[in-house]
């Protein structure tokens, strides 16, 4: 399989995107939780799988979950927990998105929600199986206190962007 031009540029410049947010702290909103910020480093991962389809998402994924490696803290200092999530977050919102491209505002909230779903229970349960995290409980509050308003903030953020490229989606 041969990947064209436009998918490789595309990757990388999100994945680039993905790494000026973690770098910089315009990818951490505050919110009032105990975590005090939420991240949108995820965005352009869902924001890839949703306009140029599962491999330009896994490929941002990819780039996302190597910048999680490389600033390692706690249980991201593991490949698997840091890497893998973030590779099935393009695919899985690309998957919910494709049967609601007619209606791409609710396509892409939807596929918001699962993009980011799948990065916060992805992380938390590899975490919980691999030792880092004491038990689901503790996973549970994580999901509940941090996932969900990340979850907000990406719907908002992704319907906006979408909404505004819908002339340009296929």
């Amino acid at each position: 399989m041969r990947l064209a031009t436009r998918k490789v540029a595309i990757s990388g410049l999100l994945g680039a995107i993905t790494v000026v947010l973690g770098a910089t702290p315009l990818g951490f909103i505050p919110v009032p939780t105990p975590a005090g910020h939420a991240t949108i480093m995820h965005i352009p991962v869902i924001i890839g799988g949703i306009l140029e389809g599962p491999i330009v998402g896994l490929l941002a994924g990819l780039i996302f979950g190597m910048y999680s490696l490389m600033m390692a803290t706690a249980f991201f200092s593991d490949p698997i927990v840091a890497i893998l999530p973030r590779l099935l977050i393009g695919i899985i919102a690309y998957l919910v998105y494709r049967p609601f491209k007619n209606n791409p505002v609710l396509g892409g909230a939807l596929a918001a929600a699962a993009g980011t779903a799948t990065n916060t229970i992805g992380v938390l349960s590899l975490a919980v199986l691999r030792g880092y995290l004491p038990s689901w409980k503790v996973a549970s509050v994580v999901v509940i206190t941090h996932g969900l308003p990340e979850m907000v903030l990406a719907i908002l953020i992704v319907s906006f962007v979408i909404k505004a490229l819908a002339k340009y989606i296929k």
